[in-house]
């Protein structure tokens, strides 16, 4: 469940600075001296001592006259509710009084007013040319807003090639979030020819000034090589600037260098902690990350309602991953109380983001009718999605729906088709089934030589049926040379693992002594291992065991308890060998009834020497 990965993409060019949504705009803050000197600076002086209404006051007299400064300045104060009633049209008005005199910072924050639509309807048209003007006075905030306005075509047609030219006059100024936004267009070559090189330059700029996004985009490109030589250790130290910052991208992706051991030493409570500071602020694959390692109990103590917790938060934000492995906690019941119904409802959720593991346990779902109404078209539906992405469990799941024709047109030619993709990626029943269909020629043309290269394939992986078929290709020759060696070396393998017809195998191997020394006990033992498991021809055969004294202790008794069981079955050779006890009365009273009731049952089956005996007594 777990698969961590860096977050590698380039943060979008935001309104940073003086944009509407970023830091409150932004607006100009500082008092600059100006030839008002006396009546001015005094109006400073109380302002930064925190007395506001002396401010105001002087602030006010010399707006009244005109003075843009002072007017910009007031309304300043009005936006924040400093010295006056806070008022963002009395704002808005000053505002405009001073950016219609030219005043590049009141032009700049009126920009902001229109952008946010506080104090003034908002309008993009407005934003811009206010933003304009301030910028064609070489304002690089204004600059840089403007140029955020030409890349998301707000108020003005959107052209990269505009936006570019305007970060660019920005950027030259020193601006951070313009050289930010500039190294994205050269990252991406929008508006401009396409440059990790120049898109590194300019993340350097801005990240050495303290730009928590361009120090993450900067941590990306030493991480990825682009633009500058590859380097885990630049990356996470790029990263590490940001993530002090409480930058949460920036902070997952540092929980990942510490995860692997990548630019920094390897500590699974080092990227704990960063992925928990990341997860606090909401960021999804951060949560998914968190999730992962209170399951499994790595750098934190395990726990499986914690792992719930986060993956909860990550998949309520559409993170499919966390919404797989919600899903999974609801069927397994682990960290939550065990429901179908809520399994089937996050694994839809994933699934219908594309998710294949979703899809394949959907699909599971819907075959199975748990948490879904039972619908074998609904779970080759999601197979099928599943499979066309390359899951190899889906694949030879979807491969068993057109064997079987479960909610697909049967067809043998489908059924290999999707058992061999399953198979060429090393699923080891999909070898085995792909192998069947080679022995018996279904959906390909037969070749006892493709199935022995399929079934070695699986055996090699520990699959017992692969193991039991390759034993029976080696005892008949088929499409290997002949070698009872190699037949028990299989059978024994499979045997092992509780395959039934192996261990029958095997003990008819040891009882004739094919590929292994003689041993009518070691054929007893492993007939009895499949007898135990109902398996009706290793009945009959202790069965007969017990009758001759071949391995065990003669007794008529447990033959008869054996042959019984067998013949319960439908073992016609068990129905004939109790026939013939119960003419003979060994191991049970002699009953002529009950040995011509054996006799006939065999004899249905087309069992000649019931056949034959029935009409030696006249049945």
């Amino acid at each position: 469940m777990n698969k961590t990965r860096l977050l590698g993409c380039i943060a979008a060019a935001l309104l940073l600075s003086a944009c509407a949504t970023s830091k409150e705009c932004n607006d100009r803050t500082s008092f600059t001296q100006t030839q008002h000197v006396e009546t001015l600076e005094d109006a400073y002086k109380a302002y930064e001592k925190g007395d506001y209404k002396t401010a105001v006051h002087i602030f006010t007299k010399l707006a009244e006259q005109g003075i843009a400064e002072a007017q910009f300045h007031l309304g300043f104060c009005y936006k924040n509710g400093q010295g006056v009633n806070q008022s963002y049209e009395e704002s808005a008005k000053l505002y405009t009084l001073a950016a219609e005199q030219g005043f590049p910072p009141a032009q700049l924050n009126l920009g902001n007013c229109y952008y946010e639509g506080k104090g003034v309807e908002q309008s993009y048209e407005e934003t811009v040319k206010w933003w304009n003007k301030a910028a064609e006075q070489g304002d690089a905030q204004a600059q840089c807003n403007l140029g955020v306005c030409y890349e998301k075509g707000q108020g003005v047609n959107q052209s990269y090639a505009e936006a570019a030219k305007w970060y660019t006059l920005a950027a030259e100024q020193g601006f951070p979030p313009a050289q930010h936004n500039l190294g994205n267009c050269y990252y991406g070559g929008k508006g401009v020819k396409q440059s990790y090189e120049e898109a590194v330059k300019w993340y350097t700029l801005a990240a050495k000034q303290g730009d928590a996004e361009a120090q993450f985009n900067l941590g990306v490109c030493y991480d990825k090589g682009k633009g500058v030589e590859q380097s885990y250790e630049e990356a996470a130290k790029w990263w590490n600037k940001a993530a002090e910052q409480g930058f949460a991208q920036a902070q997952c992706n540092l929980g990942v260098c510490y995860e692997k051991g990548q630019g920094v030493e390897q500590s699974y409570e080092e990227a704990v902690k960063w992925y928990t500071l990341a997860a606090e602020q909401g960021l999804a694959p951060a949560q998914y990350y968190l999730g992962n390692y209170y399951y499994q109990g790595r750098g934190v103590q395990q726990s499986y309602e914690e792992a719930v917790k986060w993956w909860n938060k990550a998949a309520e934000r559409g993170y499919a991953e966390a919404q797989l492995n919600l899903g999974v906690c609801y069927t397994e019941g682990q960290g939550i109380i065990q429901s179908d119904e809520e399994a089937a409802k996050w694994y839809t959720l994933a699934a219908e983001q594309g998710d294949a593991e979703a899809q394949l346990n959907l699909g599971y779902c819907y075959k199975h009718g748990q948490g879904v109404e039972q619908s074998y078209e609904e779970a080759a539906k999601w197979y099928t999605l599943a499979a066309e992405q390359g899951d190899a469990e889906a694949q030879y799941n979807l491969g068993f729906c057109y064997a079987e024709g479960i909610g697909v047109e049967q067809s043998y030619e489908e059924a290999a088709k999707w058992w061999n993709k399953a198979a060429e990626q090393g699923d080891a029943p999909a070898q085995y089934s792909i192998g069947v269909c080679y022995d018996n020629g279904q959906g390909v043309e037969q070749s006892y030589e493709e199935a022995v290269k399929w079934y070695t394939l699986a055996a090699e992986q520990g699959l017992a049926q692969a193991q039991f078929n390759l034993g029976v290709c080696y005892e008949n020759g088929q499409g290997v040379e002949q070698s009872y060696e190699e037949a028990v070396k299989w059978y024994t393998l499979a045997a092992k693992q509780g395959d039934a017809d192996a261990q029958f195998n095997l003990g008819f191997c040891y009882a004739e002594g094919i590929g292994v020394e003689q041993s009518y006990e070691e054929a007893v033992k492993w007939w009895n291992k499949a007898a135990e498991q109902g398996f009706a021809p290793a009945q009959c055969n202790i069965g007969v065991s017990y009758e001759n004294g071949d391995g065990v202790e003669q007794s008529y008794e447990e033959a008869v308890k054996w042959y019984t069981l067998a013949a319960e079955q439908g073992d016609a050779d068990a129905q004939y060998n109790l026939g013939v006890c119960y003419e003979n009365g060994q191991g049970v009273k002699q009953s002529y009834e009950e040995a011509a009731k054996w006799y006939r049952i065999a004899a249905e089956q087309g069992f000649a020497p019931a056949q034959k005996v029935l009409k030696i007594l006249g049945y």
